[in-house]
Order: structure tokens, then C-alpha cells, then sequence
């Protein structure tokens, strides 16, 4: 089957995602972390994962991120490199190892995570500033939540957002959580609720609003992000619906829509790949 692709490459700006890039170990099919005898070495994180995916879709991607200079931080850079993405703002630190996840699918086969941030802790509002965003050049931010579980890269993505917004740059908040990073869900929501006001896009999973929310469906889930004017907002649940929201003359329109069935070999990166096709096509379409 030939599966025809928008023209995203239409837009010659960048899309840039800042925060973590990370290792994951991932276990051994039916295994956790109680009992896995391997673990799988991968290549990952939010932010890199959908800059690898925008940039097989043809748009032009950078990555602003701290790995360590250790063998790990070596690898992920040349795999950034090796897809074309723009390494600029990817520092290299001596103060801190590579940060690492571990990685497991829970029983409804849905990927669960536990980070041990190191490096990418220490990305700071100065590595923002020498990105230099402008909207000459720049089509749209991509932020997510691990970064704001602790300083000073949550206060590098709220000075990220805060320039995104104000030169008309489109902002993309991809939240999600991880629950281990908090010490309870007031401080994901204090953390959270700035961007979810700034973002033209949101996209976060029904595990994600469970989590800020206390919301396990998704008919409690929509209503919760009322408050939040972004154009764009779309829950997904791993291989279940998706629901996404337009807004059309103030109003809040919901849609649900069936999913592409797959075989879904690995969970871990789904939701980011998902986020790389929703942006391609929006931007192939002028963000309409």
C-alpha cells in the first residue's frame, strides 16, 4: 500500500523541540522491570523523537538539548546528525552523565517509563538565547513536560515559550507526563498550566489528563481542557480513539476519530511519532 504524504516540506522554516534527549532501556518483551533479564539500548526522548520524525517527513528540524560528554551523549548526536536534524543547540557537559529512561509495556501493551534525569536537567535559558528563535526562521516550538520537573531547564521552556509566543511562533506543547519526575499532582498542574494557556497546539494523552485532571475517559477528559484556548488540541489513548478539538467562532468542537490499526511492535516513541504526522500536516495545511 502507497500511503501519499502531505507536502510538508513546503515550509523551509525550522521545527525546533527542546528538552530531553535521553537513552532508553527498554525490557525484554513480557518482562517489567521486576523481572527482565535484558534491557534494549535505544536512542530517545520526546523532543529528538519527533524532530527524527518530522525530519523523515521532510521538514527541516532542530533539537536544543544537554547530553553528556560520555559515550551515550556521542551517540545520540550522531544519530541526529545521520537524519539530518540541526545539532547546533545541543550541548555536551562534563557535569553531568547522559540522562536515562527505563522502558516497559504495561498489560494493555501501552509503554511505561522511569527517569533518571541527569544532563538534560542542565539545559538553561542561556542555551535559549543562543538558539535565537525568530519567526523569519522558526515554525514552530515543540515543549513537553519532563523539563519542567526541575531546574533550570523548566525555567529554560517557560523563557522558550515566553519568546516563541510573543514573535508569533507557534507553540506546541506535547505534555507528556512522566509521574515519578513530581512530588504530587499540584505541582505537575503549577508547572503545566502556563503552557497549556500559551500553546497554539495541544497534544497529550488520556493517561497525561489522568494524570493533571484525575480524568480516566475520555468524556471527563475534554471537558477539562475547556479553560485552554489553543486552535488545536488532540487526546489520543494508545490504540484506542482519538479525540480532537477545533475551535470554530469561539466554540469548542469535538471530534472522534478511528485509529490506524497496526502491529505495534514497540510502544516506546508512539505518542512522539504521532506528534511528528499531526505536525507535518498541519503545517502542509497553514496551520488550518
Amino acid at each position: 500500500m502507497t500511503i501519499q504524504m502531505p507536502p510538508a516540506a513546503r515550509s523551509r522554516k525550522q521545527v525546533v523541540t527542546i528538552g530531553e534527549c535521553l537513552i532508553d532501556l527498554i525490557a525484554s518483551p513480557g518482562t517489567d522491570l521486576s523481572n527482565a533479564g535484558t534491557l534494549a539500548i535505544r536512542e530517545g526522548g520526546a523532543p529528538m523523537n519527533v524532530a527524527v520524525g518530522l525530519a523523515r517527513l521532510g521538514l527541516p528540524s532542530a533539537v536544543a538539548s544537554v547530553v553528556g560528554r560520555d559515550p551515550f551523549g556521542d551517540r545520540l548526536i550522531a544519530l541526529m546528525r545521520a537524519e539530518g536534524i540541526d545539532t547546533a543547540g545541543v550541548r555536551q557537559t562534563t557535569d553531568a552523565e547522559t540522562t536515562i529512561a527505563y522502558a516497559w509495556k504495561d498489560g494493555r501493551g501501552d509503554g511505561q517509563f522511569r527517569l533518571v534525569r541527569m544532563a538534560d536537567r542542565l539545559l538553561s535559558p542561556a542555551d535559549v538565547d543562543a538558539l535565537d528563535l525568530a519567526p523569519d526562521r522558526t515554525e514552530a516550538l515543540v515543549v513537553g513536560s519532563v523539563s519542567l520537573s526541575a531546574s533550570p531547564s523548566r525555567e529554560a521552556v517557560e523563557h522558550a515559550a515566553a519568546v516563541a509566543t510573543e514573535a508569533g511562533i507557534s507553540l506546541v506543547f506535547d505534555v507528556n507526563v512522566r509521574p515519578t519526575l513530581w512530588p504530587g499532582d499540584d505541582a505537575l498542574r503549577e508547572a503545566c498550566q502556563p503552557l497549556l494557556a500559551r500553546a497554539t497546539v495541544i497534544k497529550l494523552s488520556l493517561d497525561d489528563a489522568n494524570a493533571l485532571w484525575g480524568t480516566a475517559t475520555m468524556a471527563t477528559a475534554t471537558p477539562a481542557l475547556d479553560p485552554f484556548p489553543a486552535p488545536v488540541v488532540v487526546i489520543t489513548d494508545g490504540g484506542r480513539e482519538v479525540q480532537a478539538r477545533r475551535m470554530l467562532d469561539g466554540r469548542a468542537h469535538w471530534t472522534a476519530h478511528p485509529v490506524f490499526a497496526v502491529d505495534a511492535v514497540e510502544p516506546t516513541g508512539a505518542g512522539d511519532a504521532f506528534t511528528a504526522a499531526l505536525l507535518s500536516r498541519l503545517i502542509a495545511k497553514g496551520w488550518e
